[in-house]
């Protein structure tokens, strides 16, 4: 103690982390986004009885970096998104868990955000939900299956905010709602309202994305003055994929979107650098698969979200300029129960004829637990236990951008086997 009084300090310097002072304020930036009740979380953190029983668990997941999850090289790319815990913050909810869990003075913390029930973007000007409940079965293999929602727009609409929330988590894989503008010939044979398995080789294609929906991505949230082209007449193509669990289930998803609210200066579309055509062979440990794809104007790079299966491993992405200088974009690891975006500040450009390049490593070892057969070859599929490689980035233009100059037409350079 006299040590302590000698350099000015007191006792009360040394105390224990409290809850409503020192971990409140952490979880309601990192945490309470998915820890709160009907988000994908198992437990909401948003009391300090919710928090209290989770200590010790809390303590082992933020000293192994598993909470929050964040995969991302902290020195490839600067992600406004970043919400993985400094070292203070880490060392203060091991501190709260070693020091007997304290609430301390419930004045010393500030009030919880306001959050909107069922949806993380706030209250929607515009909600579509699928026509119909669907059944799943309790095991097999299940189709992608298709559902077309017209949207009721009378007038042309820009997107600022778009979430997909799944009616049955348990069950609802993933969820993609693509754009479908009056005209098109995509799906033009089935009917809108009521569930679908497409035949192969039907004509057209989306006109865009809307949003999406896999375990650990975020919605969509632009930026003020940006937004996604919503034309009058329109329809949302909602691609379900449903994993059966042993339980017959049913799901009724459905899609938030805000309109937004000021003068739209860029519009915004996704765009992807993907390899379709590879083998991974059976027992590697790491095996690189390519994708590339050059601009053909001028664009803003808003965020990066590589895309794989079960194999997944790890992902780069870099962006090869005019003037042959390379930047590295993004560095990975990649977990698939956890498919996260990472999102650039503002201004990040990408000039007309840089070539954005990636590259996924796939685990097809033995020593990959989610491994469903190390013995087998695996090839581009939509289930599960095959493997995709489409890596995608978002970006901006100018509203008065053709979308057709967004991609440089011709031959593609040979995938190079890995970003340096």
């Amino acid at each position: 103690m006299r040590f302590a009084m000698a350099f000015g300090l007191t006792l009360s310097a040394f105390a224990a982390p409290t809850f409503h002072k020192d971990v409140k304020p952490i979880l309601q930036n990192k945490c309470q986004g998915c820890h709160r009740p009907g988000e994908a979380a198992p437990m909401a953190l948003l009391t300090y009885k919710d928090a209290k029983p989770w200590a010790r668990a809390m303590r082992e997941a933020v000293l192994a970096k598993r909470m929050p999850p964040w995969f991302g090289d902290a020195h490839t790319g600067k992600f406004i998104n970043d919400w993985s815990l400094s070292k203070g913050e880490i060392d203060t909810i091991v501190g709260w868990a070693d020091g007997g869990a304290k609430e301390g003075n419930a004045k010393d913390g500030k009030p919880n955000p306001e959050f909107v029930e069922g949806w993380r973007i706030g209250k929607p000007d515009l909600v579509l939900e699928m026509p119909e409940v669907w059944n799943v079965p309790a095991s097999g293999t299940i189709d992608y299956t298709y559902f077309i929602v017209p949207t009721g727009l009378t007038e042309d609409k820009w997107v600022q905010m778009a979430e997909a929330r799944p009616g049955n988590r348990a069950v609802v894989h993933h969820i993609i709602a693509f754009i479908r503008e009056p005209g098109s010939k995509w799906f033009a044979d089935y009917p809108a309202g009521k569930g679908f398995v497409p035949k192969k080789g039907g004509q057209g294609s989306a006109s865009g994305n809307l949003t999406g929906y896999a375990p650990g991505t975020m919605p969509r949230e632009l930026r003020p003055g940006q937004a996604v082209l919503l034309k009058a007449g329109s329809d949302i193509v909602l691609q379900m994929h449903y994993t059966a669990n042993g339980k017959p289930a049913t799901d009724q998803s459905k899609i938030g979107i805000r309109f937004a609210k000021e003068p739209v200066k860029q519009r915004v579309f996704t765009l992807a650098a993907q390899n379709t055509k590879f083998a991974i062979p059976p027992g590697v440990d790491n095996y690189p698969v390519s994708g590339s794809i050059t601009l053909g104007t001028e664009v803003e790079l808003l965020s990066l979200q590589p895309h794989m299966h079960v194999r997944g491993k790890a992902a780069e992405m870099r962006a090869v300029y005019p003037t042959g200088e390379v930047e590295n974009l993004l560095k990975a690891k990649y977990d698939f129960n956890w498919q996260l975006d990472y999102v650039y500040a503002p201004g990040k450009i990408l000039p007309k004829g840089t070539r954005v390049e990636a590259v996924n490593y796939y685990d097809n070892s033995p020593n990959n637990k989610n491994n469903p057969d190390p013995k087998a070859e695996v090839r581009w599929g939509d289930q599960s236990w095959e493997e995709m490689m489409i890596d995608f980035f978002e970006v901006a233009v100018d509203v008065k951008t053709p979308p057709a100059s967004l991609i440089q037409r011709g031959p593609a350079p040979a995938p190079r086997p890995a970003a340096e």
